[in-house]
């Protein structure tokens, strides 16, 4: 046929969605797989390392002889998580996150301390960090689960003797309202009968006031982000999985009561027609960790809400809907047949990975372990042990040879100090003395102990250091061996920092994309209001960690140089400087703080404000030229100010003279008039006494000098 002729498919037309029967065959093959992978292979494996970190018996001891087990596996786990959990826990902060644009900056602080807040505060996150370490340093690998979890919260408050007003405020809250009983006032004032004014005759007598026993019933809804360190027996894997994103199935298996998965919405007949046997009940791993936990099925509780069931919360890529492109689902499963009950899209893979030393190209839960390094050496020195033990018992209590018959065997038997033994003749009892051997094993010991610190790391320098361990060594040589020693441990807390940078990114995406209304927090003993709905989703995560022990010191003496130089230059460049600001110096401080050993380091420096502007430098001093052109000009304007303060007195002083001159005048021109009526005995006018003085005040001005 002609590729022309043939029929033309469309993309539409092809695509059918998978049906239920064919996913539950997909996902039932994908987990029985999954599940042998696990209990088979790894499981076995992880469940020796516990019983070496319990220091439980070999299996090879003998009756008589020494039985004692070293634990080195356990004393070096012991000895590595103090360190691991300071590195991580000694800062404020455990992850900053890092703004991608200048608008993430603020709400990069913010989902700094929110972030935080929800892994210590709502989550005891010291306490699942400490299980997820002890996981990775003893089972290969550690795993952390982090989901949003809606609740609903039940409150129920009763309330007495509530009056109608009372009870009506009551009735308008949100809220479910029963009243109990209702029964009349006893304390109220008893009723007059009353007449009605307009007909006169007696009105009805109005009901007593009622008083009411009430219930509350507040239903609170919320969301919280959780985190859980899951055992490592819990967790499935594809056996070709490199990693948990890259993997083509993860899951999550546990055995649930029926209480738990009826919360979680599922019917009640349905959650119970699955009460069957689990897979864990015949996991090594599993019995090691808690071999009293065996009951199995319908045996686990007498109450039917209490039994439990295989419950698997997978998550598998899958071409569900036919396009050709698998797309990740979370699909849930019950009972040993993996029945499948929900099956969702899903946006992320909830488990993050925590190896020890992972191995390139392979899976993590297939990482080294402490157990895997160390547990020949617990072997090695508990057999050496064991000898030399043997050795000092038998030179303590050396074995005794008779001659049958001719003593008696109780008073050989007898071990009481000074006891008396029988004998029919001298010698019938003689001691095998043997010598203690024991002493060419102590080199070995110290021996084995070397290698041990060289695969591990933790040696007496990195565990603190002995006066005997560094004996006569110079202040360099110390420092060497303090960091040759933390080298492994540092790259231990380097590979968890990676899996702590996942996880705080699947808490940031939870908090961006689940939380649907503000919440207020307590912060620095303040209370603030986080809307993480405006956050950008996909900042980078930058782990606070200060990797090794011994350098604590230097690093604070770097930062108090660096906090000299930044205060130098502040002062002489001043806060307006381009090389130094304000906020990189309260960095550097805040940081000497946290060193120091005090995690809250608001409680002595408070963060710079964003719109702070630091003041306007001072002006420069002037030169001396400056100032002596300064001082002339002062000096000119004050010459000049005087000179026009001299023409200013003179100026008033004339006015003043000219105005007493005036005066002078008119009194002499009045003493005039009266001089001549009294000596002619006439009268004369004042206009003509004025225009006589008028002409004499000319005559005195037009004087020469009078100008």
């Amino acid at each position: 046929m002609n590729m022309n002729d043939m029929p033309i498919t469309t993309d539409v037309a092809a695509q059918e969605q998978m049906d239920d029967t064919e996913l539950e065959a997909i996902i039932g093959q994908d987990l029985t797989d999954a599940v042998s992978y696990i209990d088979s292979d790894i499981s076995p494996i992880r469940a020796m390392g516990t019983a070496y970190y319990r220091g439980d018996p070999f299996g090879n001891e003998e009756d008589g002889r020494s039985q004692v087990v070293a634990m080195e596996v356990r004393d070096t786990v012991s000895a590595m998580m103090p360190s691991l959990m300071r590195v991580f826990f000694s800062s404020e902060n455990t992850v900053e996150y890092v703004p991608e644009t200048p608008a993430d900056v603020e709400h990069a602080k913010q989902a700094t301390d929110y972030a935080n807040f929800v892994f210590n505060r709502d989550n005891n996150g010291f306490m699942n960090v400490y299980a997820i370490f002890k996981d990775s340093l003893v089972r290969k690998c550690g795993i952390a689960k982090f989901w949003w979890e809606d609740s609903e919260k039940v409150e129920i408050t009763d309330f007495t003797g509530l009056d109608e007003q009372t009870l009506q405020i009551l009735m308008q809250e949100q809220a479910e309202v029963k009243i109990i009983v209702s029964y009349p006032d006893p304390d109220a004032p008893p009723m007059q009968p009353q007449i009605d004014p307009m007909t006169g005759q007696m009105m009805p007598m109005p009901p007593p006031p009622m008083l009411h026993d009430v219930q509350l019933k507040r239903v609170t809804k919320d969301g919280r982000i959780r985190i859980m360190a899951v055992p490592p027996e819990e967790l499935l894997i594809d056996r070709r999985a490199r990693s948990f994103d890259d993997c083509s199935l993860i899951a999550h298996r546990k055995m649930a009561t029926v209480a738990e998965l009826v919360a979680m919405g599922y019917d009640e007949d349905e959650v119970l027609d699955n009460v069957t046997a689990s897979d864990l009940d015949d996991n090594e791993e599993y019995l090691a960790r808690q071999p009293l936990a065996t009951a199995i099925g319908q045996t686990d509780s007498a109450n039917p809400m209490q039994r439990r069931v295989l419950y698997i919360e997978a998550y598998e890529r899958i071409d569900y809907d036919g396009d050709g492109i698998p797309e990740l689902r979370k699909i849930c499963c019950m009972g040993s047949g993996y029945k499948v009950v929900r099956n969702l899209p899903a946006s992320y893979i909830p488990f993050v990975d925590f190896p020890c030393d992972p191995e390139p190209h392979t899976s993590p839960i297939e990482a080294m372990s402490i157990f895997d390094i160390t547990h020949d050496i617990q072997e090695i020195k508990s057999e050496i042990l064991r000898n030399t033990l043997d050795s000092l018992a038998q030179s303590i209590h050396p074995r005794t040879a008779v001659v049958e018959g001719q003593v008696n065997m109780d008073d050989v038997l007898n071990n009481e100090t000074g006891a008396i033994i029988r004998m029919r003749a001298p010698g019938m009892v003689q001691p095998f003395s043997s010598p203690f051997v024991g002493q060419a094993a102590f080199p070995m010991l110290d021996y084995i102990d070397q290698i041990k610190e060289d695969r591990t790391g933790m040696s007496k320098a990195a565990m603190g250091l002995n006066a005997d361990a560094l004996q006569s060594s110079t202040k360099a040589a110390v420092a060497a061996t303090i960091s040759a020693s933390q080298g492994r441990i540092e790259l231990t807390a380097r590979m968890m920092a990676e899996g702590m940078k996942k996880l705080f990114k699947g808490i940031l995406f939870l908090m961006v994309t689940h939380q649907d209304k503000p919440r207020m927090i307590r912060l620095r003993d303040q209370f603030v209001e986080i809307d993480p709905r405006a956050w950008n989703a996909n900042m980078d995560v930058s782990i606070n960690i200060g990797l090794g022990n011994g350098d604590t010191n230097e690093r604070l003496q770097a930062l108090m140089m660096i906090s000299a130089k930044q205060q130098e230059a502040l002062t002489q460049l001043g806060p307006q400087n381009p090389l130094v600001t304000p906020s990189m110096y309260a960095s550097t401080l805040r940081k000497i703080v946290e060193l120091s050993g005090f995690k809250d380091s608001s409680q002595f420096f408070n963060d710079i404000p964003a719109d702070y502007q630091p003041p306007a430098p001072p002006p420069p001093k002037p030169t001396p030229e400056e100032v002596l052109a300064e001082v002339q000009a002062k000096s000119i304007e004050a010459d000049i100010q005087k000179k026009a303060a001299e023409l200013e007195l003179k100026r008033e002083q004339m006015i003043r003279d000219d105005d007493f001159r005036r005066d002078q005048l008119a009194q002499d021109g009045l003493l005039k008039k009266y001089e001549i009526e009294l000596k002619y005995n006439a009268q004369i006018s004042n206009a003509e006494i004025q225009a006589v003085t008028s002409m004499n005040r000319e005559a005195t001005i037009n004087q020469p000098g009078m100008a």
